[in-house]
């Protein structure tokens, strides 16, 4: 299919441009860098609505610790400029892409635990819906009461019901330092009940992960690639003193093996955050499974009765990545008896369009889901069946 791309360079452009493919019946797929393209199903749509050319940020407030931009903006830009005031996007999200991508897939690295998702930290919205009407929603402040709080719906809706032109962000102080405890050679289930004391602590842990013997092998941190074996990371973040006075503290109740600096915490927590302990196997189809983490590794053992898989444990245990073999569907969500749900993160195209990339929903909640999409988007122009096939 050849796909016109229309790349508007103002929010009444974005206007013009759906209310164009509504007037046609022309479904469009929303951009912007691309880099989020191969999450959720193929978008069937002959044109395509590049945002990229809205770009810039619009106000910066450090000691309001606010930051708003258009939607197109390169999060290099914005991480550049926070990372020159001190300061971050706490939830730890992963490089490249644009801020609107970014909101927009609702994606979260593995401070989540403690930070929250990119839904906690968007405080505002601006965009065209599917009828091509330019909104606004939420505000320029953390406590914002005025209405329905439309960016958390925005967060993670992959550009089904708005077109994003401007987002709102709340950012906070980057932590000064940073140290992980590493614990040698437990089994899945005593790492994931290790991580789980280690959070009920109260030294304030901001990542919590464990990665198998085959994981841990491919770590370019040579502490953890060198260990032999399985390696159970406990990660603590904040002022020099804090930092060292908690670790020393947590490591005896603890009974860690070794403790990372700085640097090799931060190299470590990037590779735990892209997934790229899981190697470079194109073949293989890269899933994230969220889960009471109590049940990862049962969750694990129970797909690993019928899978030849690889995977690794972030938030305590409650999301596991996993890297199985083609038609692995059936038994990977066959295997969530505890509860929770699976996402195919990486695919073939054609995979992903056979395939139901999010949990299926029960029907009472894909009926919300529908209703919502027709109070945005009642003509199905916005992203059609990026989430689920026919919505």
């Amino acid at each position: 299919m050849t796909i016109t791309t229309l790349k508007p360079e103002s929010a009444a452009q974005v206007t013009d441009a759906v209310r164009w493919a509504l007037s046609a019946g022309e479904p469009l797929e929303i951009l912007g860098s691309g880099s989020r393209r191969g999450l959720g199903r193929p978008v069937q749509a002959g044109h395509a609505l590049d945002l990229s050319g809205l770009s810039g940020v619009v106000a910066y407030e450090p000691e309001e610790l606010v930051l708003t931009a258009l939607a197109g903006t390169p999060m290099a830009t914005i991480r550049t400029m926070l990372a020159e005031r001190g300061q971050h996007l706490a939830f730890e999200p992963p490089e490249g892409g644009t801020l609107g991508g970014l909101v927009a897939s609702g994606l979260a690295g593995p401070r989540r635990i403690s930070a929250g998702s990119a839904r906690d930290h968007t405080l505002g919205i601006a965009g065209v819906s599917g009828r091509a009407e330019a909104y606004k929603g939420g505000g320029k402040v953390v406590k914002n009461v005025t209405g329905y709080d439309v960016p958390k719906l925005m967060a993670g809706s992959f550009g089904t019901l708005t077109a994003l032109t401007e987002i709102t962000v709340k950012v906070l102080p980057a932590p000064e330092d940073s140290a992980t405890l590493l614990l040698f050679g437990l089994d899945d289930a005593a790492a994931v009940s290790m991580l789980d004391r280690a959070l009920r602590s109260p030294y304030e842990v901001s990542g919590a992960a464990h990665l198998p013997a085959g994981s841990a092998a491919r770590s370019g941190v040579s502490a953890v690639s060198g260990a032999g074996g399985a390696v159970t990371l406990v990660r603590l973040e904040g002022f020099g003193p804090s930092v060292a006075a908690r670790v020393t503290m947590l490591r005896e109740e603890l009974r860690a093996d070794a403790v990372l600096g700085r640097e090799d915490t931060l190299a470590l927590w990037r590779e735990v955050r892209d997934g790229v302990c899981l190697g470079a196997d194109t073949d293989a189809h890269l899933w994230k499974l969220s889960v009471p983490p109590s049940a990862g590794p049962s969750t694990v053992e129970a797909i690993r009765r019928t899978l030849d898989v690889e995977v690794f444990y972030d938030w305590g245990g409650g999301l596991v990545w996993l890297a199985a073999p083609p038609d692995s569907a059936k038994a990977i969500r066959g295997a969530l008896a505890a509860g929770g749900h699976a996402t195919l993160v990486r695919a073939p195209d054609a995979v992903r369009a056979a395939t139901d990339v999010f949990q299926p929903l029960p029907e009472p909640l894909m009926a919300l889901s529908r209703r919502v999409k027709e109070s945005f988007d009642p003509k199905g122009i916005l992203n059609p069946g990026r989430m689920y096939a026919g919505l």
